[in-house]
Parts: C-alpha cells; sequence; structure tokens
C-alpha cells in the first residue's frame, strides 16, 4: 500500500466505533470505549500508524449540542484513549449539502492534509456505510466494524470486514506496514 518512509494514518468514526454510541452526545461523563479501543490503538501507535477521529456530529446543526460541548466529549476520548494526532468533526445537517460531512470525503482529506498524508496511505475505520463511502470518495482504505446499528446492504457493500476494533487494527497494520500481527 505504501512505501517504507511514508507516512500512513488510521482515521476512526468515534461514535459506535471508538467509543458506545450515545446519540448527540454532549455529555463527557457518557464516554465509554468501545471493548478492545485501547488495545487496538496501542498496536498502531506501537507500529507508527498516526491516528485521527473523523466524526459526523449534526446535532450542533440540530441545536442539540454546542461545539463546546463536541470539544469536551472529545478531550474525554482522548483522555481515555489518546494521545490523537487529528480530531475533527462535522457540525452540518444531513440535507446541508456540505463536503465535510461522511459519506463526502472532505472530513478525511482535511484530516489526511493535517496529518502530512496520502488518502492512499490512510485507513479508515467505521461502523456504517457512510464510513466506507468518504473512505472510498477520498481514496483511502475503509474497513468496516458492525455494530447492531448497521445495516446487513451496508456490510454486504463494505470491501473489508472486521468482528471487532482489535482485528480492524490487526488489519490495518496489515495493509499500512505489511506486518501480520
Amino acid at each position: 500500500m505504501k512505501a517504507a518512509d511514508e507516512a500512513r494514518a488510521v482515521l476512526f468514526d468515534r461514535d459506535g466505533t471508538l467509543v458506545e454510541d450515545v446519540p448527540y452526545n454532549g455529555n463527557p461523563e457518557l464516554v465509554a470505549p468501545v471493548p478492545g479501543a485501547a488495545a487496538a490503538l496501542d498496536l498502531l501507535r506501537d507500529n507508527g500508524i498516526r491516528l485521527g477521529i473523523v466524526s459526523n456530529q449534526s446535532g450542533v446543526g440540530r441545536g442539540l449540542l454546542t461545539d463546546e460541548d463536541v470539544h469536551r466529549v472529545h478531550e474525554r476520548v482522548a483522555r481515555l484513549l489518546g494521545p490523537f494526532d487529528d480530531i475533527r468533526y462535522c457540525p452540518h445537517l444531513p440535507e446541508d449539502g456540505c463536503g465535510c460531512r461522511k459519506p463526502a470525503p472532505g472530513m478525511l482529506l482535511a484530516a489526511c492534509a493535517a496529518l502530512g498524508v496520502r488518502p492512499a496511505s490512510v485507513v479508515v475505520i467505521g461502523d456504517i456505510g457512510a464510513d466506507v463511502g468518504a473512505a472510498t470518495a477520498a481514496g483511502a482504505t475503509p474497513i468496516l466494524v458492525p455494530t447492531p446499528v448497521t445495516r446487513r446492504e451496508e456490510v454486504a457493500a463494505a470491501p473489508i470486514l472486521a468482528p471487532d476494533l482489535v482485528t480492524a487494527a490487526e488489519l490495518a497494520v496489515e495493509l499500512l506496514v505489511g506486518v501480520r500481527t
């Protein structure tokens, strides 16, 4: 996938992927990592892979959250699982038609630019089809980790599936570094 001296990264969806999904969560105390999140992140860091979070947060556009709420939740995620090299989110509603809301590639491309990595040297790990779509549109490699909210057609369409976050991290290391863990 990449040359040995080139930077590489994994971008994670936040809710349902790294932390338990609490709809429109603005309360940092409700942040709980999914099983295996810390081990998955440690594996990636141990292999020199940069880490980022890319998250749709339409609760801001709906008036249910403030930007400050989102930042406080991200700070809690970073305290529990960090450090992360880049964290970004889209505050827009689905109907706003912005270029940053997944499945559009804008947020991922901005993260790649901030991290100094080519999209071809990036794996995106998420739990729904919008994560896969954004990765594909950006030129990154998607890995889907299905959860109870993942639709069957999203699972069927995903090019790479992992049963859990640790397995997804192992696949990412193999893809990005060429090392089987």
